[in-house]
């Protein structure tokens, strides 16, 4: 019933976001194209889909070939405008996943936020000229910035083509919208057979065309001390500010006695009275295990004095493609090359 009563709403809001990419398609709103070669990371549906773990893994593939940077907007963050990551930001300057790119990758890397892509490549580009890669984390709605390639990701268990549009159900604009990608990754998959894989292959290809469709999962790491070199003890309090804490909490509950699981909106910002209730739910032979995404709100220095480091741990993950990574690989470094060597022949004349 209450999907019959949004209906006339999602319908109001995939004719304005048909209008406006509309008037990108025709050109009457410009798409700007730069020099760095610009890979752009997103989905069309709210919430998480493994952008960050992507990015990641980009990250890991291009760093040691090209000068990389990141560049987000930087959600729920205190500053506005663009920012390029220092050593006195945070999380609160930056916004949580800039900050945990900025603190894993700082030194190999820049990181620049900014509401507009375009003003923030731009920008970046005056002070840093000698980037080769950009990484642009959640901008497939962003159109305003034509990207080389383009990644789009889609949750296996929450698949576009079975979503509607908001506030019908989650989709930022019309499944159509697939077919801007240059390919399709789906994403938290496990174990699929062949017949699932041809299937849902089929299914995205009916929206997006033609085009290169991957299946990846998540690996979990050993969980990390945020303190010296402890190792996690077998009882364990979970702490997650994520849009999808299942696949983690399965994780968990599966590798060690899960006691109580303290869960928080997407992109929570903790507060002293949380840490405080999460420590006093942890008994002394208890682990607190959060994810990266968490720790780096928790390390803040408002938190200096609450946050007992010897009870807290995170959790790294990473992206792993279940078949064919290779050939994800060669597509983006093939893309990159070609722009490079085309670029370097334009400057030549």
């Amino acid at each position: 019933m209450l999907s019959i009563l949004l209906f006339p709403f999602a319908f109001l809001f995939g004719l304005v976001t048909r209008i406006r990419n509309l008037l990108y398609d025709i050109g009457w709103k410009k798409s700007y194209s730069f020099e760095p070669a610009v890979i752009s990371v997103g989905n069309l549906n709210v919430g998480g889909s493994g952008k960050t773990p992507m990015i990641e893994y980009l990250v890991n593939l291009l760093k040691d070939k090209y000068s990389l940077a990141i560049l987000s907007r930087g959600y729920g963050r205190i500053t506005r405008g663009y920012l390029l990551a220092e050593m006195h930001d945070d999380a609160t300057t930056i916004g949580d996943e800039p900050f945990q790119y900025y603190r894993k990758y700082g030194n190999q890397l820049s990181v620049v936020v900014c509401e507009s892509r375009a003003e923030g490549i731009t920008k970046l580009m005056k002070r840093k000229p000698d980037v080769q890669v950009i990484l642009l984390d959640d901008a497939f709605q962003h159109r305003a910035v034509k990207p080389l390639f383009s990644v789009l990701l889609t949750d296996f268990s929450k698949p576009f083509f079975k979503d509607h549009l908001l506030p019908q159900g989650r989709l930022r604009e019309s499944r159509r919208g697939s077919s801007r990608a240059d390919a399709l990754v789906v994403t938290k998959c496990f174990n699929l057979s062949n017949e699932v894989e041809s299937k849902f292959k089929l299914d995205m290809q009916s929206y997006a065309g033609p085009m290169p469709v991957f299946f990846s999962g998540v690996k979990y790491n050993a969980p990390k001390a945020l303190e010296g070199e402890k190792q996690l003890g077998k009882d364990v309090v979970l702490v997650t500010g994520i849009a999808n804490s299942k696949p983690i909490e399965d994780f968990v509950s599966l590798n060690f006695n899960l006691t109580q699981h303290f869960q928080f909106k997407d992109h929570h910002q903790y507060s002293m009275e949380d840490i405080k209730s999460i420590q006093r739910a942890a008994k002394v032979t208890t682990s607190i295990l959060t994810t990266e995404k968490d720790l780096v709100k928790l390390i803040a220095p408002s938190m200096n004095g609450i946050l007992n480091k010897k009870l807290w741990f995170y959790l790294p993950i990473e992206t792993i493609f279940l078949n064919r990574g290779s050939e994800f690989d060669k597509l983006i470094t093939m893309k990159i090359e070609d722009h490079l060597k085309s670029l370097s022949i334009q400057n030549q004349k």
